[in-house]
C-alpha cells in the first residue's frame, strides 16, 4: 500500500530530527565540527519536510490542518525548530540544537499519536479565526520552548560555577564594628565584571587542567545567555498577547462573549502574566540573571499545562481532544 505524502514528509521529519538531534548532543559535548555540520542542514530539511508536510495536509483534504492536536503539535516543533534555527545562525547557537530537536521531534511523534484522519472540524472551530489564532498562539509557545532550552544551559553553567567555587581563605579585617567578611565572588561575577569573566572558579578550573570546566569554558557566557533567552522570550510574549486578543474576538464570534474563564482562557493568561513578569523583572539588574531563567523554566511549565494538560485532561470549550 502507498504511503499518502504528508505521511512520507512526516516520517523524513522524524528521522531528520532524530538523526540531527544525535549528531547536535554529541556536538555539545565534544565540539566536533563535522557533527555540527552533519547536525545542521538535517535540522533544516527535517524543518522544511515539516511545513511541506503541513501544506501537503492541507492540499489533500481541503481541511485546515491545525484544528487538531496532531497539526497543532506538528506546528509546534517545526516552529521551534525554525526559529532555532535563526538564533543558531545568528548567535553561532548550534550547541543547543541537540535539546531543541530532542523535544521538537518528541512532541511531533506524540501529536502523530492524536492522528485520526481527515475528520471534519467541529462546528465552532470552522471560522477564518482558525487561520489567524492557532498559528500565533502555537509560534509563541515555540519561541518559549527555545528561550526553555537556553534558560536550562545558562542554569547548568551557573550552578557549575557555583559548584566550582572555592572558599576564599581570606583574613578578616578588624573594625570597630566586628570582622569584616569578603563578598562572595559568585556575587561579584555577577554584578560587576566583565562578560568574559562571568564565571570566574570555571575559568581557574579549566586553567588547572580540569577537563569538565574546560569544556565549561566553550559555552557562551552567562551575560551571552542571558541575552539568547530574553530575545526569545521578546518574540513569544507579544505573539502570546495578539493570539489571547484573537482568541478573544474568535471566541465573541463563537460563544458570544469575549471572556468566559474557561480553563484554556485561565491558563494562558498565566502563562501570559508568567511572561510578563519575566520581562518586568528582567529591567530589574538584582533579579537579571538567575532569577529572570528560573521564571523563564516556570513559563515554559506553564506552556506545557496550557497547550496540553487543559486541552487533554480538562473539560472546557477547548477540550476538543481530535
Amino acid at each position: 500500500m502507498k504511503m499518502p505524502l504528508d505521511q512520507v514528509l512526516l516520517a523524513t521529519a522524524i528521522g531528520a530530527y532524530v538523526l540531527a538531534a544525535l549528531a547536535l548532543l554529541v556536538y555539545f559535548f565534544s565540539r566536533e565540527d563535522w557533527l555540527r555540520n552533519f547536525g545542521a542542514p538535517l535540522a533544516i530539511a527535517g524543518c522544511v519536510a515539516q511545513f511541506a508536510q503541513l501544506i501537503a495536509r492541507y492540499e489533500m483534504t481541503g481541511i485546515w490542518p491545525l484544528l487538531n492536536l496532531y497539526g497543532s503539535l506538528s506546528l509546534f516543533s517545526a516552529m521551534a525548530v525554525a526559529i532555532f534555527i535563526g538564533f543558531a545562525f545568528r548567535y553561532r547557537a548550534w550547541y543547543a540544537g541537540g535539546f531543541v530537536l530532542v523535544l521538537a521531534a518528541i512532541f511531533l511523534a506524540y501529536g502523530a499519536t492524536w492522528n485520526e484522519g481527515t475528520l471534519p472540524a467541529v462546528p465552532s472551530l470552522q471560522s477564518y479565526w482558525a487561520k489567524i489564532h492557532v498559528p500565533i498562539v502555537v509560534s509563541s509557545y515555540a519561541a518559549f520552548l527555545v528561550a526553555f532550552v537556553f534558560s536550562c544551559i545558562y542554569l547548568l553553567k551557573y550552578y557549575a560555577e557555583r559548584g566550582f567555587m572555592q572558599p576564599q581563605v581570606v583574613a578578616p579585617m578588624a573594625t570597630d564594628a566586628g570582622p569584616v567578611v569578603p563578598a562572595s565572588p559568585l556575587a561579584v561575577a555577577d554584578f560587576t565584571t566583565p562578560v568574559e569573566d562571568s564565571t570566574p572558579a570555571l575559568a581557574r578550573a579549566a586553567a588547572s587542567g580540569n577537563a569538565v570546566a574546560a569544556w565549561l569554558t566553550t559555552l557562551p557566557s552567562l551575560p551571552q545567555l542571558d541575552v539568547i533567552v530574553y530575545r526569545a522570550v521578546a518574540i513569544g510574549l507579544p505573539l502570546i498577547s495578539i493570539g489571547i486578543i484573537t482568541g478573544a474576538m474568535w471566541a465573541k464570534e463563537s460563544w458570544g462573549a469575549y471572556w468566559q474563564w474557561d480553563p484554556k482562557e485561565t491558563a494562558a493568561l498565566a502563562t501570559w502574566i508568567v511572561y510578563l513578569a519575566y520581562m518586568h523583572l528582567h529591567t530589574r539588574h538584582a533579579w537579571r540573571g538567575l532569577r529572570t531563567n528560573w521564571v523563564s523554566v516556570l513559563g515554559f511549565v506553564s506552556v506545557i499545562f496550557c497547550y496540553l494538560g487543559v486541552n487533554i485532561w480538562i473539560s472546557g470549550l477547548h477540550s476538543y481532544k481530535v
